[in-house]
């Protein structure tokens, strides 16, 4: 498939914010403020869709609401780019109500993680590169006390990267943020840790393939439904998965990796790259390595295919973000991970 890119960003446009799943901007409006202020600081004009600061209640009863919201974000020609205001756990529930002509016709920036998986699957299904990076209220809201090098990386990407972008740990990471409820909390996040770096698992070889994946547990909500991508589409991809502030156990891990190689995926890919598991200890790291490789090598018999953890993108901050649809090299020998396309336009 070749896939559209959407045009970068500059100072002065229009961009979309939504709340695709969860209504978290009703509940912590000063979480999500302070991202949006981070957008304004950048140049931004900012467009709320009804959906953005609506009631929790309301939201999940209606996930047709949502999805309209998506659909007009992406026919507005006013609107250059759309970001998640956060994320949550139902957003599969919008998907028979997008418009994909609306959405194929309007290719521009989307923007977000966790829950934001199905709209990625959804638009990657379509042709579209869309963006696996910060949501407003988590990763924007942050930003200022994060390092900077964060805030770097994700105007790059958004306001015109340039091919052979070599990615890199940070120097720092944190799991999660201090209680929302309190508003003396607004942009804090939990303590920053150093960074025990990537893992490279198995692999020789370089291998270059499309970079497609998201977050497991939403992941899950996809499959066997009409959005599920098709056998083939697995061909010569990067997967990237990530597990989210749930703290999946091991034994759901590796349940829901094997159903991934008994669907054939491992035999079709170039890469796995697996995020930071968010809230596991330094021994629940390395044990969650184990279950990778012996699902992977052991039962799939893929001794070759080369697997990097704990990559710095996900429900840890900083993230790194990945553009889905754009081509990742993969060298185990050099232990770099390159984009060879400009994912903007």
């Amino acid at each position: 498939m070749t896939y559209q890119r959407p045009e970068k960003l500059k100072a002065g446009d229009t961009v979309a914010v939504i709340s695709p799943s969860w209504g978290g901007a009703t509940r912590f409006p000063h979480i999500y403020q302070n991202g949006l202020k981070v957008l304004r600081e950048w140049g931004l004009k900012i467009k709320e869709y009804p959906s953005t600061r609506a009631d929790v209640e309301f939201l999940r009863a209606n996930p047709d609401f949502r999805a309209k919201d998506v659909n007009d974000a992406f026919s507005d020609s006013e609107v250059k780019a759309i970001f998640s205001s956060i994320g949550g756990d139902d957003s599969v529930r919008i998907l028979p109500f997008l418009n994909k002509k609306a959405i194929l016709d309007n290719p521009k920036i989307l923007m977000g993680y966790s829950d934001t998986t199905t709209l990625h699957v959804f638009c990657n299904q379509l042709g579209l590169v869309t963006f696996y990076g910060p949501s407003i209220m988590a990763g924007f809201s942050q930003m200022e006390n994060l390092p900077p090098d964060f805030e770097k990386h994700v105007k790059n990407m958004l306001f015109g990267a340039s091919k052979d972008l070599a990615y890199a740990p940070y120097d720092k990471y944190c799991d999660g943020y201090l209680d929302w409820n309190d508003v003396a909390n607004t942009g804090k996040t939990n303590e920053l840790k150093a960074v025990s770096g990537w893992r490279w698992l198995q692999g020789k070889t370089p291998a270059e393939g499309e970079l497609f994946g998201g977050c497991l547990e939403v992941l899950e909500m996809m499959k066997a439904t009409p959005f599920w991508p098709k056998p083939e589409h697995w061909e010569g991809k990067i997967f990237f998965l990530e597990t989210s502030e749930n703290k999946p156990p091991l034994a759901q891990v590796e349940h829901e990796l094997r159903n991934y190689g008994a669907q054939g995926v491992f035999n079709k890919i170039r890469g796995l790259l697996f995020g930071r598991a968010r809230d596991y200890s330094d021994d629940e790291k390395l044990a969650l390595d184990k279950v990778i490789v012996r699902i992977v090598r052991g039962e799939f018999g893929q001794a070759n295919l080369p697997i990097v953890s704990n990559v710095d993108f996900g429900h840890t901050d900083p993230q790194l973000v990945l553009p889905l649809g754009t081509v990742m090299r993969i060298d185990p020998t050099k232990r770099s991970l390159i984009l060879l396309e400009n994912p903007v336009l």
